[in-house]
C-alpha cells in the first residue's frame, strides 16, 4: 500500500510531501516506510518494523491522520485495500 500526501503550495517555495508505504518483509513481518521532504529537494527516509499486518496498518493510519492534521492533503493512494 502506498499513500502520497502534499501541502498546498504557499509562496515561492516548493511544497512539502510525505509518502507512506506499507511493505511485507521476507520474515513475515511488515515495514512502514515514511519518506518526507520538499518536492524537488532532499528527502528523509525512515523505516519502522512490525510483527503483524494489523499493527502496521494501524501505524500507517495514525501517520496519515497526523499529517492531515498538519495541513497535508491526500493526493494519491495505491494498494489492494483502500484506507478507512
Amino acid at each position: 500500500m502506498r499513500m502520497l500526501l502534499q501541502q498546498r503550495p504557499d509562496g515561492p517555495e516548493a511544497p512539502r510531501f510525505v509518502q507512506l508505504m506499507l511493505q511485507p518483509d521476507l520474515l513475515g513481518g511488515w515495514t512502514l516506510v515514511r519518506e518526507s521532504g520538499q518536492i524537488g529537494g532532499r528527502s528523509q527516509l525512515r523505516r519502522e518494523q512490525f510483527l503483524d499486518r494489523d499493527s502496521a496498518f494501524a501505524a500507517l493510519e495514525q501517520a496519515r491522520d497526523s499529517q492531515i492534521k498538519r495541513g497535508f492533503q491526500l493526493m494519491f493512494t495505491q494498494g489492494s485495500e483502500a484506507p478507512r
